[in-house]
């Protein structure tokens, strides 16, 4: 699920406001591009897993659930999880922080 955010709504750099809230910020050195995980638990899956662009006057925040590593060798695949229950808490939980209501949700 996707959740669009103006700039202005954010005072600070998206990643010092996800770190505040208790992302993790990891780097892919095959694709060169930055995400941001929140374990679920002890293990490293599941996990949420969300990426931010950043366009001309708002954010994107594009966030998922990994339930596990990818099961094939070579793959990047995985059991990704959109439009679930979990997904859409998350977001709402990032909107009331942001205390917004009427950004974009796609």
């Amino acid at each position: 699920m996707k959740l669009e955010v103006s700039k202005q709504t954010i005072q600070i750099n998206p990643a010092q406001f996800l770190r505040s809230l208790g992302w993790a910020q990891i780097y892919d050195r095959k694709r060169s591009q930055v995400s941001y995980v929140k374990r679920l638990g002890a293990d490293f899956y599941p996990r949420l897993h969300l990426y931010v662009n950043e366009l001309e006057s708002f954010y994107v925040f594009s966030m998922h659930l990994d339930q596990k590593k990818a099961s094939y060798s070579g793959q990047t695949a995985h059991s990704g999880e959109y439009d679930n229950d979990l997904v859409k808490a998350e977001l709402l939980k990032l909107k009331n922080t942001l205390k917004i209501g009427g950004e974009k949700k796609y």
